[in-house]
């Protein structure tokens, strides 16, 4: 499937979910590894905010990618964000959705507000 660029300049994305593991089988435990580099991968939880709307969303990050004094309920930036579609047959049930990746997460700071203060 083809693999969509998503561009985050005029979105605020939030952190809500702490980085974690990506577990490729649930039986197992296993986890998720880069198929190319072998690198395991990281889940995190953010809330992506643009023109006035917002979407909960899963981004999966190469463990590398996940920097250092993310807190919780903090803006970050997700470079290299791509949206990629999949669907698959579980159970004899046809599922869909969007996968998210990013090269890292890293801090971020909020926008700064244009609108004069009162």
């Amino acid at each position: 499937m083809r693999t969509i660029r998503v561009e985050t300049s005029a979105a605020t994305i939030l952190l809500t979910e702490a980085p974690e593991p990506k577990v490729r089988d649930r039986q197992t435990g296993e986890i998720a590894k880069d198929a190319v580099s072998g690198e395991a991968l990281m889940t995190i939880g953010v809330v992506y905010i643009e023109d006035g709307e917002s979407s909960l969303i899963k981004v999966t990050v190469p463990e590398s990618g996940v920097s250092e004094g993310l807190v919780l309920g903090s803006p970050v930036s997700l470079p290299g964000l791509v949206a990629r579609p999949w669907e698959s047959v579980f159970n004899g049930q046809q599922r869909h959705g969007i996968a998210y990746r990013a090269a890292a997460v890293t801090p971020a700071s909020f926008p700064v507000s244009t609108g004069a203060a009162a």
